[in-house]
Order: C-alpha cells, then sequence, then structure tokens
C-alpha cells in the first residue's frame, strides 16, 4: 500500500471495544442507575465478571492502563480488602432470591500478578460464595512475567483458572529500555513453562509494534521468538502515544517512535509473519491457533467483542470491578471511579461507585451489533442486521455511499447492503466502522491512531 492510502485513512479513531465509546460516558448513569439496572439482570442468564487491579512494581512507559506504582504490599493489601467489599456488595443487588452463575472471569490491571496468593484465594472465594462458576467458565489472569511467582501460579491451579496473558510486547533489548520494561525470553518462556506444567494450557500473549526505537527486522525477530513459545492466542497492539492523557508516556522521546508508514510496515510485517506460522488471523489486531476456540469462533460466527478485545464471551451482562472498571449491562454501560481513594469510600459506604455511563437506546443496538459484525467477521450484511431490528436499511443510505467511495482504494467490497474488507483493508476496519457512529466528532476526538 502506498504511503498516502495510509494518510487518508489513518485516522484519531476509536476501538470499538463498545458503542457507544466510553467518551460518550455522563454523569447521568450514577450508582442508583447501575443498581436498578443490576437487579433488572435475568439469572437465567450467565454472567460475565471483570476485576481490575489497579497496582504494578514499576511503570512501563508504553502504559495507557488505570494503574499506581508501589514497592510495598500494604496498599494493594488495603485494596483487596475494598475489592471484597464492593464484590460483596454489587453482587448482593443482583435480583433478590436468585442464585447467577458466571460464565467468564477475567483479572485485568494493571498487574494482577502483584497479589499475593491468598489474597487472589480469597478473590476467587468470595466469588464463590455469590455466584455459581459454570463448569466450563474461563478464569483468566493478565501476568507480567518479572512477578508471577511461584506461589501465585500455584494459587490460580487451586482457584480455577485455565488462561493467562501473558504481556510480551517485544523481545529486543533495545525496545524494553526504551519503554522501561526488561524482561528476557528465558524468564517469559520459563514463566509459560510453569504455567503449563500446572495444566493451565490456554496461554495468550501480548504484542506491540510502534515502540520507541522498533524496526521491521526486530519485530520479526520477535515474532519468531514468541511462536516459539506455541501461545494459542496473539492479540497485537499499537502504541498509542496519548501523553496528554498519560504523563509518563512523556518519558518516551517523540523522535525516537515509528512515523505512520513504519508503522504500517511494521504491523505488515507481523500479519504476514504469524500466517507464516500457520496463526489465524482474528479480526483487527488477534491471532489464534487454529485449534483454539478463538479460531472456531471465527468460523462459527460467534465471535465477540468486549472491553478485554476479541472474545468467545457471550454473555450479555459484563460486571466490572474495581476503579476504572466497566461495566456492560443490557440497558448500557456504567464505569467505575477511575480515582482509587473515591471509588474506595464509595465501596465502604456499601454504594457502587460509578462515575458515569451511557444508557443504550434501540438505535445505538442497531448501530452496535452493524460494528460488532465489522469488527469480529470484517463482513456485515447491514440488511439482515436491519430486519433483526425490525427496521429497514434504507435507513443507512448515506452510510452506505461513504462506505462504497471506499471501493475505489480497494478497502472494501460492497453488493448492495452487504459490506466486505478486503485483505487491504483489515487494518482499516475501524474506519469503516466510524461511518455508523453517530457520537463521533472527527475534528475534536483524540483517539489512537487507526493503525
Amino acid at each position: 500500500m502506498q504511503l498516502a492510502l495510509y494518510e487518508k485513512y489513518d485516522l484519531r479513531l476509536p476501538r470499538y471495544t463498545s458503542y457507544p465509546t466510553a467518551p460518550h460516558f455522563h454523569d447521568g448513569i450514577d450508582g442508583q442507575v447501575f443498581a436498578s439496572w443490576l437487579g433488572d439482570l435475568d439469572p437465567d442468564q450467565p454472567l460475565s465478571l471483570y476485576l481490575h487491579v489497579p497496582y504494578c512494581e514499576e511503570m512501563c512507559w508504553f502504559c495507557g492502563c488505570n494503574t499506581k506504582i508501589t514497592k510495598h504490599y500494604k496498599p494493594v493489601g488495603t485494596y483487596v480488602a475494598a475489592l471484597l467489599a464492593e464484590l460483596d456488595s454489587t453482587l448482593s443487588k443482583l435480583s433478590p432470591g436468585q442464585r447467577f452463575s458466571v460464565s467468564h472471569i477475567h483479572f485485568g490491571g494493571g498487574s494482577p500478578t502483584i497479589l499475593r496468593a491468598d489474597d487472589l484465594r480469597a478473590i476467587m472465594a468470595k466469588i464463590r460464595d455469590k455466584v455459581d462458576i459454570l463448569p466450563d467458565a474461563e478464569i483468566a489472569i493478565e501476568m507480567d512475567p518479572r512477578t508471577a511467582s511461584n506461589d501465585l501460579m500455584d494459587a490460580m491451579v487451586e482457584c480455577g483458572f485455565n488462561r493467562a496473558s501473558i504481556g510480551i510486547q517485544d523481545f529486543n533489548i533495545d525496545v524494553q529500555k526504551a519503554v522501561n520494561r526488561v524482561q528476557s525470553f528465558d524468564l517469559v518462556r520459563d514463566v509459560i513453562a510453569g504455567l503449563r506444567h500446572r495444566g493451565i494450557r490456554g496461554i495468550n500473549v501480548d504484542l506491540m509494534y510502534g515502540l520507541p526505537n522498533q524496526t521491521v527486522k526486530s519485530i520479526r525477530e520477535t515474532v519468531d521468538q514468541t511462536v516459539e513459545l506455541c501461545p494459542d492466542r496473539l492479540s497485537v497492539f499499537g502504541y498509542a502515544h496519548v501523553p496528554w492523557m498519560k504523563k509518563h508516556q512523556n518519558l518516551i522521546p517523540t523522535e525516537t517512535l515509528p512515523d505512520t508508514q513504519e508503522r504500517w510496515a511494521q504491523y505488515e510485517e507481523i500479519q504476514n509473519r504469524l500466517a507464516y506460522h500457520d496463526y489465524v488471523a482474528i479480526g483487527l489486531d488477534h491471532f489464534a491457533h487454529p485449534a483454539d476456540p478463538m479460531a472456531r469462533a471465527l468460523l462459527d460466527g460467534a465471535l465477540h467483542r468486549n472491553f478485554q478485545g476479541y472474545t468467545t464471551d457471550r454473555a450479555e451482562a459484563l460486571i466490572g470491578f474495581g476503579p476504572s472498571a466497566i461495566s456492560s449491562l443490557p440497558q448500557g454501560y456504567a464505569q467505575n471511579d477511575p480515582a482509587l481513594a473515591r471509588w474506595q469510600r464509595a465501596v465502604e459506604d456499601g454504594k457502587c461507585a460509578i462515575e458515569k455511563g451511557i444508557a443504550v437506546s434501540n438505535e445505538d443496538r442497531l448501530r452496535r451489533d452493524i460494528i460488532n459484525e465489522l469488527m469480529c467477521n470484517l463482513s456485515v450484511d447491514v440488511a439482515e442486521i436491519c430486519a433483526e431490528h425490525g427496521t429497514s436499511a434504507d435507513r443507512f443510505i448515506p452510510e452506505l455511499d461513504r462506505i462504497k467511495a471506499m471501493t475505489a482504494d480497494d478497502i472494501v467490497k460492497v453488493n448492495g447492503t452487504h459490506i466486505e474488507l478486503t485483505e487491504t483493508g483489515r487494518p482499516l476496519v475501524r474506519a469503516v466502522c466510524a461511518a455508523f457512529d453517530t457520537y463521533l466528532n472527527h475534528a475534536h476526538g483524540r483517539h489512537s491512531q487507526a493503525v
């Protein structure tokens, strides 16, 4: 592809892990609204739970997460006590007298591996006390291999964890030093071996491109080293340089970052190299071994997208715990207060610590389904989705006309109301989705680069 095409579509766009997206949440959704939403959930539908651990031992300069740095465990222990209280209070607001089941649990951060083994056990015990975890539930945790102790991995087995997501980012030492995250290949290999030895077979890894000092050559070497570890899934993210939001990113000199053309070259190198190693491309930025459930979900049209990215989780209700965690319920989205102290005070008062959110309308649901199909399957029949919602596709004539204009650049193929991304267009799927986003203001958006 030519640089002109990169620049034409390299807009600042949402990642579409929700619709409406988080910048459009507002303070009209508070703890009382959220509590009423919880009370109306259907006990016959399984839940998904997300637990945020907002602590790390060291700051990675590329990080865009809500996290704090601590060298001492006391604040983490205090946080765990508040998290247990939030689990107790929030899950008690579900339909009284009903026992809910859970199909997915995900620990994110920050670095959940900062937790002590006994605290992880206590959290899982609290969850099991309040809800029933289904026998085939996926229980996953994000892991920093530098803090993944044997005691914690033993506790993971005891608690039923069956998937781990390992943060690699890049194996090149110059890149690691430039982002303040130095970890050897041997360390990562040993942690993954330790997990598999304990029976935890689901292994995800995270890679990044667009980091300081990265080159196409170094990316290729990192991918080949990563494949030696035989991960089941890979998430590949473009570094989002947003120093106006994350001040620590100012520690990365802008001149060390690859330009747009180099970012695209790195992205394409990852795509090509993983295809060479027989991994299946999933949507925009995930890859899976052909035998992995995510690859099968893609074939079956059962892939979904939420705040953790692409997932096999089809639960209608995802409840988030911890500061900044977002809940996705049939009625709308609700985000916990990102300020740790305010979140903790609300939890201690027995309240839902919601700072903002948004109720979803029928129009939002319609557009969300179209966007989700595009993001997950790289194709959508707009008329088919409209029929499911009891409306006509004629309402989307302006959007379809805008998308048809992309055919000249071989981004999409359009046949009537059917849209299909080409391989050229795969990395630009967010630009296609944006045509259906009525909230988006291109003039004022400060999202990450589309590629």
